[in-house]
């Protein structure tokens, strides 16, 4: 039999804390480069460089299956105490970011025609955003790479190396652009190969740790690198997975194209609160993190008693953070958005939606967690037909909604949050009494 294990409260920290630290510290990024491209002083410039850094955003978050796919399979490998499942798992993700990245680098022109000539700009602003793309798209093959490192020590609960590797890429990224854009006037071009230079860093650091985690050694033949039905079986969940992250990033483009359509100052207002909405889900995912390593390791070990308390305890914890994080929006909003913005007609509008935009969190709790518990236990099919449904749902109370205007918009999103946890809460009661796979 796999090792079993007991799931405590310290357990789940263990594995959330670093990740929210790291959620927490990831937008530092954004503020340090905006900063330092601002100080050329050429808002076109600013512009470009913002909305080039928006498609990587969402680029990179399409392929986060790496990471969460990952994260799973690791776990259960090592949940079940299979030593050289580990490692096969690493080389096979590995290899899979490899190619996805050189296939994005060979595709770089047609994939920049399509992308900016459907995001419009002026002609100022769009080879600003080109010249940043075609430069930092040399950094994908590292930080797909990066995703699967963090999803590999994760998933063998080690989240503080993770997030170690994290930090450095974050600490290199802003240092270089300061020096690289402010320093040497390179510009545009400093601001990209800072964040090719630091995912570069990033994966390095991060297979040095492989190399110690494993005590120096990987041995690993070809017949279980190239396991046919384990590399089916990884690339039919990431596959699952991808589907699943592209109908969430439909949701949050049609808010903002709809948010666009209401006018300038509607959507400078749903930008503001949508940072409500970020600071959420710094900590929900956390919780989610947690999910996926705990739920992916007792699957590994056939423990359905570890499983279960594990669900239990972060379900507990996340309406916790979920209802302290909409309590704390509802009482220090209103100075939160004043701060973001000085624009009167912004506040009004934004003061407005601020009670909607502050039940992100609590509204979300259940589609977090049961996130992570559905990608641990690898039900990628079940989580990607429930998230294609939820989507689903969102059209139809938009649409039923139109009347209401940007509130209609607000609790469509609402309704996104809370229809995905509760499809998947519905659904998971029937799965969990299926027999675990055996490995």
């Amino acid at each position: 039999m796999p090792p079993s294990f007991t799931v405590t409260n310290r357990s789940v920290f263990a594995i959330a804390g670093p990740a929210m630290l790291a959620n927490v510290t990831t937008p530092l990024l954004g503020v340090v480069a905006t900063a330092a491209i601002g100080r050329l002083g050429d808002s076109a410039v600013l512009g470009g460089v913002a909305m080039a850094a928006l498609v990587f955003d969402c680029m990179f978050w399409l392929f986060g299956f790496l990471r969460m796919g990952t994260v799973a399979l690791t776990a259960q490998a090592f949940g079940a105490g299979d030593v050289g499942e580990r490692s096969a798992v690493l080389a096979r993700a590995l290899m899979l970011s490899a190619a996805i990245g050189l296939a994005l680098i060979a595709l770089q022109v047609p994939m920049a025609t399509l992308i900016f000539g459907s995001l419009g700009g002026s002609d100022t602003v769009r080879g600003a955003a080109e010249h940043y793309f075609f430069v930092r798209l040399w950094s994908a093959p590292f930080a797909l790479g990066n995703y699967v490192m963090l999803g590999w020590l994760v998933g063998l609960a080690r989240p503080m190396l993770a997030l170690s590797i994290q930090i450095v890429v974050n600490v290199i990224n802003m240092a270089l652009t300061v020096l690289l854009v402010l320093h040497f006037d390179f510009g545009i071009t400093g601001a990209a190969l800072a964040a090719v230079i630091a995912e570069a860093s990033g994966l390095v650091l991060g297979l040095f740790m492989a190399w110690r985690v494993l005590d120096g050694r990987f041995d690993l033949g070809r017949a279980s690198l190239l396991d046919r039905a384990k590399l089916m079986r990884m690339l039919a969940i990431n596959r699952d997975i991808m589907i699943r992250t592209a109908a969430m990033i439909a949701v949050y483009l049609f808010f903002l194209a709809q948010g666009a359509r209401a006018g300038d100052v509607t959507l400078a207002a749903n930008a503001v609160l949508h940072n409500f909405t970020l600071v959420g889900a710094f900590f929900l995912d956390g919780l989610a993190n947690a999910a996926e390593q705990l739920c992916g390791r007792a699957y590994g070990a056939r423990d359905r008693v570890a499983f279960g308390r594990a669900v239990r305890l972060i379900v507990i914890w996340g309406f916790i953070f979920g209802a302290g994080a909409s309590a704390l929006f509802a009482l220090f909003g209103s100075p939160f958005i004043d701060f973001m913005t000085a624009s009167p007609d912004v506040r009004l509008v934004a003061h407005q939606f601020m009670w909607l935009a502050a039940l992100t969190p609590l509204c979300g709790v259940m589609a977090f967690v049961f996130d992570g518990v559905y990608i641990g236990a690898t039900w990628a099919r079940d989580m990607r037909n429930l998230m294609v449904a939820a989507l689903a749902m969102y059209m139809l109370v938009w649409w039923l909604t139109l009347p209401l205007g940007n509130a209609g918009l607000w609790l469509a999103m609402l309704s996104f949050f809370i229809a995905r946890g509760a499809l998947q809460a519905a659904r998971y009661p029937a799965l969990v009494r299926q027999p675990f796979i055996e490995h």
